[in-house]
């Protein structure tokens, strides 16, 4: 039996199309972090046994970069929503817009930018926030530490968390997200059949069943349609005609 679905409850899942109206770059566009790297190199296990002092590199600066920019009005219309509802941010980004904005409750399934972690099965975590890791600079236990990210091959995090936040929400929003990358993408299965549904993105392959596609940017959409929410329903949304396409 599925559990209850809670009305005050709204929940996020949000991708690199919101970060990057914040200035942080995506790995997968054309002008994304790709272009320089391959991912074998630098966001796989395999990369960080065969030069881990280039895969310290690369996120030394990804974490600098994304230090030195500041959420935007997306982010910080999400986080205006928990003054009314249960907000649960399910973020496939590694950066902490989301934090910084104001939102409590962040779950990172692919982990975060300012925390590094040691290399052995203990994986103890340690916070960071904009500072470099180097190649001699161990966890207690005598490891190299590593950035927490979740790399090509390794284990999401939170996914059942996750899940069950879904189960539960009367309203979910997906924003920024191709929903491409797989498994974290799954997780929109799981929202109910009777909540309701928004997608927000630039474009979008394939709608998943049941959402309502609002096409633009984070920027110019989100704050609109939190608004509406905070008002007390759609009413609110200057959205819910012409610039929707329902799947």
């Amino acid at each position: 039996m599925k559990p209850e679905i809670q009305a005050n409850k709204i929940v996020i899942l949000s991708g690199s199309g919101i970060s990057v109206e914040s200035g942080i770059p995506t790995f997968r566009d054309a002008n994304g972090l790709w272009h320089n790297y391959s991912w074998e190199a630098v966001a796989s296990p395999a990369g960080w046994q065969a030069h881990p002092e280039v895969v310290l590199e690369f996120y030394n600066e990804r974490r600098k970069h994304a230090a030195e920019a500041q959420p935007n009005v997306a982010h910080r219309a999400i986080a205006a929503l928990e003054s009314a509802y249960e907000v649960i941010v399910v973020t496939q980004n590694v950066d902490d817009l989301h934090e910084r904005a104001g939102s409590t409750n962040v779950i990172h399934v692919h982990g975060q930018l300012n925390y590094a972690r040691g290399t052995s099965e203990g994986r103890k975590r340690y916070r960071i926030n904009d500072a470099p890791i180097s190649m001699g600079q161990l966890c207690e236990d005598g490891t190299q530490l590593r950035p927490d990210i979740v790399w090509f091959g390794e284990d999401v995090e939170y996914m059942t968390e996750s899940r069950r936040h879904l189960e539960t929400a009367a309203k979910v929003l997906v924003v920024g997200t191709s929903l491409s990358v797989f498994p974290a993408a799954s997780l929109v299965k799981a929202a109910r059949s009777r909540a309701e549904k928004i997608l927000v993105a630039l474009a979008m392959d394939k709608l998943p069943y049941g959402f309502r596609f609002m096409r633009g940017k984070a920027t110019s959409i989100v704050p609109f349609l939190c608004q509406g929410w905070l008002a007390g329903g759609q009413n609110g949304d200057p959205y819910s005609d012409s610039n929707t396409t329902v799947s």
